[in-house]
């Protein structure tokens, strides 16, 4: 009999206690899904970079803020959306690397991040997105097909969700998940992640709305997001499409594979963009 009542005990401690992770986990998601700082640890300068500050508007009236980073004007403008964590500070090495392939690139920190007003939600960073892409296209008054919309990560499901609504010359997406539920009930496969995840975030949905071409690139070492998220978005990708294989942690891998990585991406622009000029030999 004590035996039966200590088994009934231990069982509703584990119950209550996996109640109380599900209700905690529930009312923390959005801490679990963004980590935005706000102090800027360099600037592109700190590469000999030149660069403007940019300030902009959203619809629900928030100041961002982003920098342009100029290589040479005939050459096509990469619209840069970065991951769920710290800020534009953190993507030096990327801003380096596309300037280098002659890309202007106007990178921002989405609502809640760095210099940016306001607090990160899905539906704020659509609205970011498209501020982003107003900025470019109606205040510096640059032609879509001059645009490359950009993602990683996160990022890179934002970037199709903009892709999907507008016309750029062609999208790149890296590290990138089908969805967030998808991602939520691989990395905790011992929760109701379906039902009780409150962000959409649905990659492959927006996907399949882009007709232009696209350039994905991620890694079978990614510990954060697995790589058949990037098998699975690329092969609904019908038409122009490149995938590259890339090697290294999720943060770092496009850095860590190297010449494979820069010459795969140059390649896929010179094909699939008709303004190659800028692209650097």
């Amino acid at each position: 009999m004590r035996i039966s009542q200590t088994l009934f005990y231990v069982l509703v401690s584990i119950g209550i206690g996996y109640l109380l992770i599900l209700l905690l986990m529930y009312l923390l998601q959005s801490k679990m899904i963004y980590h935005p700082t706000r102090a800027m640890i360099a600037t592109p300068s700190s590469v000999g970079l030149q660069f403007e500050n940019i300030r902009f508007e959203t619809e629900d009236d928030l100041s961002l803020h982003g920098w342009f980073i100029p290589a040479d004007s005939a050459a096509p403008t990469v619209l840069y959306f970065h991951g769920n964590a710290g800020n534009i500070s953190g993507r030096i090495e990327t801003l380096h690397l596309l300037h280098d392939l002659g890309l202007n690139v106007f990178m921002f920190d989405y609502r809640g991040y760095g210099k940016s007003q306001g607090t990160p939600t899905e539906t704020g960073t659509y609205r970011d997105a498209t501020a982003a892409w107003n900025y470019l296209t109606k205040t510096s008054k640059t032609e879509a097909d001059q645009i490359i919309i950009m993602g990683r990560s996160l990022g890179g499901s934002i970037a199709a969700w903009l892709a999907a609504r507008q016309d750029p010359a062609a999208v790149i997406m890296e590290s990138t998940f089908t969805s967030a539920a998808d991602l939520g009930a691989d990395l905790y496969p011992w929760l109701p992640v379906r039902w009780m995840l409150k962000y959409d975030y649905n990659t492959l949905a927006h996907i399949r709305e882009i007709d232009e071409p696209i350039f994905m690139a991620h890694s079978k070492d990614d510990q954060i997001v697995p790589y058949h998220h990037g098998q699975q978005l690329f092969e609904i990708v019908q038409e122009s499409k490149r995938f590259i294989e890339l090697r290294g942690s999720h943060g770092s891998a496009f850095w860590e594979t190297g010449e494979k990585y820069r010459e795969g991406l140059k390649q896929f622009l010179e094909e699939n963009t008709s303004l190659n000029s800028g692209i650097k030999e």
